[in-house]
């Protein structure tokens, strides 16, 4: 979807106009993708806004930028408010927050180590990810996700997202609004900028980290709150045809928050609608990120905007 400006873009500990943040086109992520990054979701809530989970998110592109050897010139604690700062100062919420940290123009060549680093963080309004309020109808896709000790699956590093690219782009050719990935031996691993669960027999599955998969926020705090509910959890391996007899499979990520899938390869999950461990853990998300629900696990950073979809108490 289109991007919508807004007033300002934190870079560097200060807050300049939107359209100064540019790079030069010889920068070394341009070229050699050398940049990692975060998303995260501002909600609105009954009086005001809340960014969810921004510490974890912020030690998140912390730990990226370190598998990197892209050490970053800012303390987790000051990272977090200058994420207050540029939300508060461009007042819109809901919005969607993309910290990003980048090397800059400096020297041509893989060695990355002649280039600065550049700390942006940017918000903007940003709506439903997947179309659609009945679930999602997704594939498997023919590509795989990175092979382990190829590129670090931890690391939420832009080259990562070539593959994403490639995942969505061939479910988009071909009908599907997303695409489901398998690892390099032929397991389940996840969309192309989701983690993936499925349902059956009334115990919650998803793939473990060894399976490609990134560390998700989201899907820390689904896997948290079905432990809180006291749903069965399993992380294991699973193989491709779980999706045909699962009861419920559905994403979850920032952009995605928590979607359902209706079918996979035009085979329907369930009897085609959202399932109810579904729809408990997607009401308590949104429950909880909206302020409508108790913030038992301290997730939400209150900032002072006045949201402009205000959510009814």
């Amino acid at each position: 979807m289109p991007i919508q400006p807004t007033a300002s873009i934190w870079h560097n500990g200060n807050l300049i106009p939107w359209e100064k943040a540019t790079l030069h086109v010889m920068s070394h992520v341009v070229h050699y993708g050398s940049s990692v990054f975060e998303g995260i979701r501002c909600y609105g809530q009954p009086q005001g806004a809340a960014i969810f989970r921004l510490p974890e998110h912020m030690q998140r592109l912390l730990d990226s930028a370190k598998i990197y050897r892209m050490p970053l010139p800012y303390s987790l604690d000051q990272l977090c408010s200058a994420t207050v700062d540029v939300v508060e100062n461009n007042n819109v919420a809901p919005c969607y927050v993309r910290p990003i940290a980048l090397r800059g123009y400096g020297e041509m060549g893989v060695n990355p180590k002649g280039c600065p680093i550049d700390v942006y963080i940017a918000n903007f309004p940003w709506g439903k990810y997947v179309a659609g309020d009945h679930g999602a109808d997704v594939c498997v896709s023919s590509w795989n996700r990175l092979a382990p000790n190829t590129m670090p699956s931890l690391a939420k590093a832009s080259g990562n997202y070539l593959n994403s690219q490639l995942i969505h782009m061939e479910a988009l050719a071909n009908g599907y609004q997303e695409g489901i990935a398998l690892d390099v031996n032929g397991y389940l691993s996840e969309g192309s900028g989701e983690n993936l669960f499925i349902v059956r027999n009334g115990v919650l599955f998803t793939s473990p980290l060894a399976n490609s998969v990134l560390s998700g926020i989201t899907r820390d705090s689904v896997l948290t709150l079905a432990r809180h509910f006291g749903i069965p959890v399993v992380e294991q391996p699973m193989p491709r045809e779980m999706l045909y007899i699962a009861d419920e499979v559905f994403f979850t990520g920032t952009a995605v928050e928590v979607t359902p899938i209706r079918s996979v390869d035009r085979i329907e999950v369930g009897d085609g609608k959202t399932g109810p461990i579904t729809q408990q853990l997607s009401e308590e998300f949104f429950g909880v990120a909206n302020g409508l629900r108790p913030d038992r696990f301290g997730w939400l950073t209150p900032v002072k905007v006045n949201a402009e979809q205000q959510v009814p108490v």
